[in-house]
């Protein structure tokens, strides 16, 4: 039912990112079910055997009691974020099941409790972190320009690495200090970008224009040709082995621009609007720190409990 399922999620338009996570997740349960002697039809499948499958994507699974051999499963433990992705993946595949008549004996999911997942800020870069990424990559080969134009915009926009490894030429925009992005859902984007990426972008883009592959559509290019997500992700982490900056990964840039851009004092509609996002909860789940800061200066000046 998974390549049915693909199909279905094809024609609806739904984003490659979304139909990979869909699809990641089906393979998952269908091996934890399979290796543990569960029930693979549709029909089959209880809340119990859900339940076991996310309990085993937060705590791991092993052959033996020591948890020293994994089970032949593959499902391995992981955060509470990803688990929930999983409920959420497994919810939406058995409602199409549902619909398609596939399934006649209801939603398996409708008492299975969804992983509480703890609202937690994520830690932002400071000033000296982000300059240390950068003196990282400050020479003049072409692997430093590349990666200093890929920090600038990560450091600029908050760019989702999906978005930045799909940009071709022909969406830098340097005159009018925009890059065209593709949103997940398909939306076209134009981020824009200060004076200091955009110098960056023509230092890389000078760069390639001497790449033996100078001639591909993809903007970023590697050795072997294009630069995937894959590689730039790579990159961003050597990069910050390399600067001595802990717990760097590039979605970490997104949520450190939006909270610089909420402590500047910057409005949230035109942050929700550079970064693409379609409602205000998410400038308050990612400028969440700079709230929180806002709000504790707050209480330090008007605190009620000094009045008394």
């Amino acid at each position: 039912m998974l390549d049915s399922w693909e199909l279905a999620l094809k024609s609806a338009n739904r984003s490659p990112g979304t139909i990979k996570s869909y699809q990641l997740t089906g393979r998952l349960f269908c091996d934890y079910l399979d290796q543990h002697d569960m029930p693979t039809t549709v029909d089959e499948v209880a809340a119990e055997h859900i339940r076991a499958f996310l309990a085993a994507t937060l705590h791991g699974c092993w052959a033996d009691d020591d948890q020293t051999d994994p089970c032949p499963c593959r499902t391995k433990a992981t955060s509470p974020g990803n688990a929930h992705k999983h409920w959420r993946n497994i919810k939406a595949f058995f409602g199409w099941l549902v619909r398609e008549g596939e399934r006649k004996t209801g939603h398996p999911m409708e008492n299975v409790a969804a992983p509480t997942v703890h609202d937690n800020p994520t830690p932002v870069f400071t000033d000296d972190d982000l300059r240390a990424l950068l003196k990282a990559c400050s020479g003049t080969s072409f692997a430093d320009r590349r990666d200093t134009a890929i920090l600038r915009i990560l450091i600029d926009t908050g760019m989702r690495i999906s978005g930045l490894a799909g940009l071709l030429q022909a969406d830098v925009l340097l005159k009018d200090g925009l890059l065209r992005i593709t949103l997940k859902g398909g939306d076209t984007l134009y981020a824009p970008i200060g004076a200091k990426t955009a110098q960056a972008l023509d230092r890389y883009i000078r760069a390639r224009a001497r790449h033996p592959h100078a001639e591909s559509d993809w903007l970023w290019l590697s050795p072997k040709g294009r630069f995937t997500s894959w590689g730039i992700r790579q990159m961003v982490y050597r990069r910050g082995r390399e600067a001595g900056v802990a717990g760097v990964h590039p979605h970490r840039f997104r949520h450190t621009m939006a909270d610089d851009w909420m402590e500047a004092g910057g409005s949230a509609q035109d942050l929700m609007r550079i970064a693409g996002w379609k409602s205000l909860a998410m400038v308050m789940k990612y400028g969440r720190s700079a709230a929180d800061r806002r709000a504790h200066a707050a209480h330090a000046k008007l605190s009620p409990g000094n009045r008394i």
